[in-house]
């Protein structure tokens, strides 16, 4: 009996070392299988097209480089005005005249108050020139050449003083004669003759046409990373095909109030045969560049450089590699590509952080 019980605690005691084993899909030895890799993932992205002319155009109008806006040096009732909206004039052409009637008054005045003063201007030096000759004979007191040494000074003041309201007095009568101050065209109209004008008061704009230019308004964030003389091509509706480059030449230091944009001036080339006042459209870039553009999320910046990551497809493999890229800022959610792709690469628009170099990329998937 006692042997059976010994085979028996025997049994008893293999058992469960062999129950208690792992099962093999939790082990990890080296009878372990490796979980097989899925296929690579999808990439979202984009094919590059040249969009053409009509790509991401801003409106723009066209102006000139040189214009002034003129008004009156005094007040006064505009009684003629021989120019329109859109006369060309010349030199020290008569644009304007104001009535004059109360102006040759104003210098009437002046010259008699001038007249009354010279002649108080005499009296007093000739009764200086006898006090003084009476004060060397001991005939008139020091006090006496005293007053009348402040008479003959106060009456030259008063002389001097009415002469300079005369010369006023005849600037002003020469002020109501408006001439124009250089060649050009005649850009806006303010006042209609009849009108009650003060000094200053606009009452025509002069605009020259020798150097023409086309502006634009830009939100403050397109701004960001605009070279210096950037260019840009400019083109007019009606004749898509004729486009011309123009360089940026300044921007407005103030935004606008209302709208919170800064207006940019592009300077055109002499023979841009845009009128004055034409509405036209701009795109950023040179007139033979394509006009290629991608949503902005695709755009990666690192260390001021800026790349891409364009899918490479051969077969049913594909891999993704990175490209460095000249862009334009962006601009209501897209931006403008330069340099570095051209018209049919496909790049990344989603997860671009999450790349890597030569990393591969699976089917692609349309945004």
């Amino acid at each position: 009996m006692r042997y059976l019980a010994i085979i028996c605690a025997t049994v008893l005691l293999a058992g469960p070392a062999s129950a208690l084993s792992l099962p093999s899909w939790l082990g990890g030895g080296a009878h372990a299988e490796a979980e097989p890799e899925g296929p690579p993932r999808p990439v979202v992205s984009v094919i590059v097209q040249d969009q053409g002319a009509e790509a991401r155009w801003i409106p723009g109008l066209v102006a000139s480089r040189d214009q002034v806006a003129l008004g009156f040096q005094t007040l006064g009732r505009m009684i003629e005005r021989p120019v329109e909206l859109g006369t060309i004039v010349t030199r020290d052409q008569v644009l304007a005249e104001l009535d004059t009637d109360d102006l040759a008054a104003n210098t009437r005045a002046a010259s008699a108050a001038l007249d009354a003063a010279e002649v108080q201007q005499r009296t007093a030096e000739a009764t200086l020139a006898r006090t003084t000759a009476l004060a060397e004979r001991n005939v008139a007191s020091d006090a006496q050449l005293e007053q009348a040494q402040q008479a003959a000074t106060a009456a030259a003041a008063a002389a001097e003083q009415a002469r300079s309201e005369l010369v006023q007095a005849q600037d002003a009568e020469g002020f109501a004669r408006m001439t124009a101050p250089f060649d050009g065209v005649i850009s806006a109209v303010y006042e209609e003759p009849g009108a009650v004008v003060s000094a200053g008061q606009q009452v025509l704009q002069l605009s020259a046409q020798d150097e023409k230019e086309v502006v634009i308004d830009l939100p403050e964030s397109a701004l960001l990373g605009l070279e210096e003389e950037a260019v840009f091509t400019v083109w007019h509706r009606n004749e898509p095909q004729t486009q011309v480059p123009a360089v940026l030449d300044r921007i407005d230091p103030v935004a606008d109030s209302a709208t919170r944009t800064r207006r940019l001036h592009l300077r055109l080339p002499p023979e841009a045969g845009f009128r004055l006042g034409s509405l036209v459209r701009a795109r950023f870039g040179s007139v033979d560049d394509p006009s290629l553009s991608l949503p902005s999320e695709a755009l990666v910046t690192v260390d001021d450089e800026s790349f891409v990551w364009r899918v490479r497809r051969d077969g049913d493999t594909a891999h993704v590699e990175q490209v460095a890229v000249q862009a334009a800022t962006p601009f209501q959610g897209r931006v403008s590509i330069t340099s570095g792709l051209t018209a049919g690469d496909e790049i990344v628009i989603r997860g671009v952080k999450s790349l890597t170099q030569d990393q591969a990329v699976g089917r692609r998937l349309t945004p």
